[in-house]
């Protein structure tokens, strides 16, 4: 375990269980055919370019399920960057369960990996801004425990997990608001304030100037600026003068992210960082070496 808190032992077993389930439903027809299964081996996960690692405790997941036996030794800890050549793990044990967990391993901690290096460069990129970096709900399906917690590794932070955990008035929400006649917007959000317990958080999303001062009058914790210009989040952050939370939402890059981060704003929520990322070169290589059974 480390820093990051990952996700649970038995929520690592549950993705990857399915997904060796997946790749192997009647067994490794190769591996059954091909390897004697007294073969033992070892076996090094290497990085093909630079980056942050993360994917260790699904690594280590992956080889257990497949057999007990594997042994794995972890060089990179999650979180930690690495160069290209870099030796981030070791698997020593039983041959043929070792290539069968290899792509289901690999698969998983490229993904996490490209997130946690996505991630760690909008974060340096907005450093020393005061703002901080933030995911969507824009996961995988199914992955989404992983992946943000890849989103954590690169130093980022967590939106909402799920719809259960806050409300979120987003555009389509304050739509059918409006389509429920005579109230307006402040009223309307100040009625459904009223009903929350005082744990949960309520954020509200607009989309231009003009809605801000309303919706900050319905005792909002967090406004987000959604699509805003640059010169209209500078103004979003003047209006909203530490009454609620700052957001920025939209048009998130790289390449603009540190120019949005100087407008003031207090979060910069990006979807880029799980639902588009590359995945990094990570590769599996054993060793040229012959292990005597039950060495």
């Amino acid at each position: 375990m480390n820093q990051f808190n990952p996700p649970s032992l038995s929520e690592l077993d549950r993705v990857v269980q399915a997904a060796l389930a997946e790749d192997a439903p009647w067994g490794d027809a190769t591996c059954d055919l091909l390897v004697p299964a007294d073969r033992m081996a070892r076996g090094s996960i290497r990085a093909r370019e630079a980056g942050v690692f993360c994917g260790g405790p699904l690594v280590r997941s992956a080889m257990r399920l497949s057999c007990a036996d594997l042994l794995v030794e972890t060089l990179v800890q999650d979180g930690e960057p690495f160069l290209a050549g870099a030796e981030l793990m070791r698997i020593q044990g039983p041959a043929a369960p070792m290539l069968t967990a290899e792509r289901v391993a690999l698969n998983l901690a490229q993904r996490l990996s490209g997130i946690a290096t996505a991630t760690r460069s909008f974060v340096d990129a907005v450093r020393g801004s005061g703002a901080r970096i933030v995911d969507t709900r824009k996961t995988t399906p199914g992955l989404r425990a992983l992946e943000r917690y890849a989103v954590r590794c690169g130093g980022g932070f967590n939106h909402r997990f799920s719809l259960s955990d806050a409300v979120m008035v987003k555009d389509n929400h304050l739509a059918l608001l409006a389509a429920q006649g005579p109230d307006g917007l402040t009223r309307a959000l100040s009625q459904a304030r009223r009903r929350l317990p005082h744990t949960v958080h309520f954020e509200v999303e607009v989309d231009r100037v003009g809605q801000i001062e309303p919706v900050l009058a319905a005792g909002v914790d967090t406004i987000l600026l959604d699509n805003f210009s640059l010169t209209d989040l500078a103004e979003g952050v003047r209006i909203v003068a530490g009454r609620a939370l700052v957001e920025a939402s939209g048009n998130v890059r790289l390449e603009t992210v540190r120019e949005i981060a100087r407008t003031g704003v207090d979060l910069i929520s990006s979807g880029a960082l799980t639902h588009s990322v590359r995945a990094l070169d990570l590769g599996f290589d054993l060793e040229n070496s012959n292990l005597d059974s039950g060495s």
